[in-house]
């Protein structure tokens, strides 16, 4: 395969600030494109529910990191500016003011659009004095027997200072009158409302009446059997949210694991970066809460409605009201494994390509648990990022131990979010007998690789799986991702070589095919863009299609623009996080950047570089952004074979740029609107790979079903193109 040398660039122009969009307004923007999802009304109930849940949870992981370290660079002695010349204050109060304008307009569609729809199909949520006796009385047990027992009253009083609240507890505060010897006092108190019970109290009843009571409410009503002998004079739920990253010396420490255990009991009680409270909380006591919070009424947020819309998952649990939800999709078996009882027979012939969720993520969990009872195989080195704790997964790797493969799992213990699960986990590999390392010290594991080494009867061979996303089988259902099975030898000796390095000591010795960072993967993305840049000069095809989560690199984005002025089409498809500013005259005019939000998280990362009609393409688990190409190891992957390129570059990635009703437009002034079709030629991308992934006896059903629901009409199939094989 034919690809640009690694060469000496002449120095890019260094463009000014308005060039460039913040990151943090333009995350904000992408949550604004998931509350869309929420608005939208041709959405099936129960998944304008869901996206309704994901926009807050979104939020709660942006404040705990992103407005966290704004908050810390406010308070640091660095005065500097970000890349859109926002300084960290300037930046902070156009985030709270975004964010308000986000929450008025999510909370009105919960008051008005969900909550009255929700009632007309029997879903109902109700406050304890609207129960009948009958059903007043059932909750009184329920509290009596299963609240109760786990309440802890906690006065606040010269003897009792407030309380130490965990991280996104919720919280009810109350303010009460006690009389003590002829005097009466105001006195405050707060209850935790205990994380260890479902928020959502499901009523008794019919099936088809689905009817619930927030724990909060419940407990609520309750307060005076918490605090007897006093009058309840008003109470308000508050949640707090607080500074969640994880501060570990690694230059510091003997024992990772132990270090990370110790910063993740600190995390629940890391600074508080945000509190929500009821809107009808009175001035006082928010004045009260932001004091002992240490933080301002910049910090405090009024939520018209439930305070952790997160919880309302549980509503969605079941399967009640299928004529509410998204049409039923179970992924086939791919067609290049189906009825494959050996699947290394099948990778030595040919490299195997699988796009999940639309084919099947059982099998890469067929592949690891093959090669953990396969004889002929001799080892199993693996890298674990968010496993989600699935036993098959872990429990290969435990089984090829026990029938005598020397196995190795690179598990990474900071995956955010997931560090917990990933230090049981990795407790548990060692007790089976897996040779489990933490990866490179100061940099996170984030590649996705799996390297079975096995004896064939010719050689011993080496067959590697490599993908985008993560060896998570739940997530793998609602996440695209793209794997490649590949045996051919220059892949296995790359792999081989960085698993050395991520277990032993040494120096990194280089790669002929994976590109990998933080050592050659963005000076390989900075030549390729370049060498475009020069082929558009020499009149040569010249175009760049780019699929990623988020654009942030400024020196990768100041790349792109000078191949736009070189006369570079390009095109990129980015869910999140894009710092460039496309349509600039003179400077983006060629740049087109589009954003896909839909049923499905879009997760995979593909490039493709035309290459002066040799075209290349990339896969792999890295976004254009600092932290994966200088602080995490990550692994692109060319794919080199002419019929899966195709189909990378027909199938997936012009069918994504085809998409006009899951799609939206990045526009010069940072802002998004949807793609709208200039006739009544629908396409969703999602829905199509659906659709050519099924086998031709189910594809009738599911396109009606899922057309039905989202009101759309058959698209063309994306236009064909010739491949020219690559050498």
């Amino acid at each position: 395969m034919a690809s640009p040398q690694l060469k000496k660039r002449t120095p890019m122009k260094a463009h000014p600030a308005s060039h460039f969009i913040s990151r943090e307004l333009s995350w904000l923007e992408f949550n604004r494109r998931v509350l869309a999802e929420v608005l939208d009304s041709t959405n099936p109930l129960l998944e304008r529910v869901k996206f309704f849940s994901i926009v807050s949870s979104n939020l709660d992981e942006f404040f705990e990191v992103r407005v966290a370290g704004i908050k810390q660079q406010i308070e640091s002695d660095i005065v500097e500016r970000s890349v859109d010349g926002r300084t960290a204050s300037e930046t902070f109060r156009a985030v709270r003011n975004e964010v308000v304008k986000m929450l008025a307009r999510q909370f009105q569609c919960w008051r008005e659009e969900l909550l009255p729809n929700l009632a007309e199909h029997h879903i109902r949520f109700l406050r304890p004095e609207e129960l009948d006796a009958k059903r007043l009385a059932w909750l009184d047990e329920y509290y009596q027997q299963q609240v109760r027992p786990v309440l802890t009253p906690l006065g606040i009083d010269p003897v009792h200072p407030f309380p130490q609240l965990l991280n996104k507890s919720l919280n009810v505060i109350l303010q009460l009158e006690i009389e003590h010897e002829g005097e009466v006092s105001k006195r405050l108190a707060v209850v935790q409302v205990p994380q260890v019970l479902p928020r959502l109290v499901r009523l008794p009843g019919a099936e088809e009446h689905r009817e619930y009571v927030f724990l909060g409410h419940l407990i609520g009503h309750y307060l005076a059997d918490i605090f007897p002998g006093t009058k309840i004079l008003g109470y308000w739920h508050f949640r707090v949210t607080r500074n969640s990253e994880l501060y570990i010396d690694e230059d510091d420490v003997r024992n990772l694991l132990s270090a990370v255990e110790q910063e993740l009991h600190n995390r629940r009680k890391g600074a508080a970066v945000r509190l929500e409270v009821d809107l009808g909380t009175p001035n006082d006591i928010c004045q009260y809460l932001l004091e002992n919070l240490d933080l301002s009424e910049d910090d405090l947020y009024r939520i018209d409605g439930p305070l952790n819309p997160g919880r309302l998952m549980a509503i969605c649990s079941g399967d009640h009201s299928p004529e509410l939800r998204d049409a039923h999709y179970t992924a086939p078996i791919a067609t290049s494994v189906r009825d494959v009882p050996d699947l290394f027979a099948a990778i030595r012939q040919r490299d195997i390509l699988l796009h999940h969720p639309y084919e099947n993520f059982n099998s890469v969990v067929d592949f690891l648990e093959q090669a953990a009872r396969d004889p002929q195989v001799l080892a199993i080195k693996q890298t674990l990022y968010r496993t989600g704790g699935d036993a098959r997964i872990v429990g290969a790797l435990m089984s090829a131990v026990r029938n005598g493969k020397q196995v190795t799992a690179v598990t990474e213990l900071k995956a955010r979010f997931d560090e917990a699960n990933n230090i049981l986990w990795a407790r548990r590999l060692e007790e089976a007998g897996v040779h489990v390392v933490y990866g490179m010290a100061h940099h996170k594991v984030h590649s996705k690789m799996a390297l079975v080494v096995r004896r064939d009867d010719d050689r011993i061979r080496r067959y590697l799986h490599l993908a985008s996303g993560n060896y998570n089988p739940s997530t793998a259902k609602i996440y695209t991702d793209i794997s490649l099975f590949t045996a051919q030898p220059e892949f296995g000796e790359d792999a081989t070589n960085l698993f050395n390095l991520l277990t032993g000591i040494g120096q990194f010795q280089g790669a002929s095919k994976l590109l990998i960072a933080p050592f050659t993967l963005h000076e390989k993305i900075m030549t390729m863009i370049h060498a475009e840049a020069e082929n558009a000069k020499a009149g040569k095809p010249a175009r760049i299609i780019a699929k990623m989560n988020g654009l942030v690199d400024r020196e990768i984005i100041e790349a792109l623009y000078a191949a736009s002025s070189a006369g570079v089409e390009i095109d990129l498809i980015i869910r999140g996080i894009c710092c460039l500013r496309p349509g600039i005259p003179g400077v983006s005019e060629r740049i087109r950047v589009r954003s896909i939000v839909g049923r499905f998280l879009e997760h995979s990362r593909i490039y493709h570089f035309e290459n002066g009609g040799d075209p290349l393409v990339y896969v792999g688990s890295a976004d254009w952004m600092p932290r994966n190409l200088y602080t995490r190891v990550e692994v692109v992957f060319p794919v080199e074979d002419p019929a899966l390129k195709n189909r990378l570059m027909e199938e997936i990635l012009h069918r994504q740029l085809a998409d006009n009703t899951k799609a939206w437009i990045l526009q010069p002034n940072a802002s998004y609107v949807q793609a709208k079709s200039e006739d009544e030629n629908h396409r969703n991308s999602q829905l199509e790979f659906m659709e050519l992934a099924l086998p031709t006896t189910r594809k009738r059903t599911v396109r009606q079903q899922a057309r039905q629901k989202i009101g759309i009409k058959r698209a063309p199939s994306a236009p064909k193109r010739k491949v020219k094989s690559s050498a």
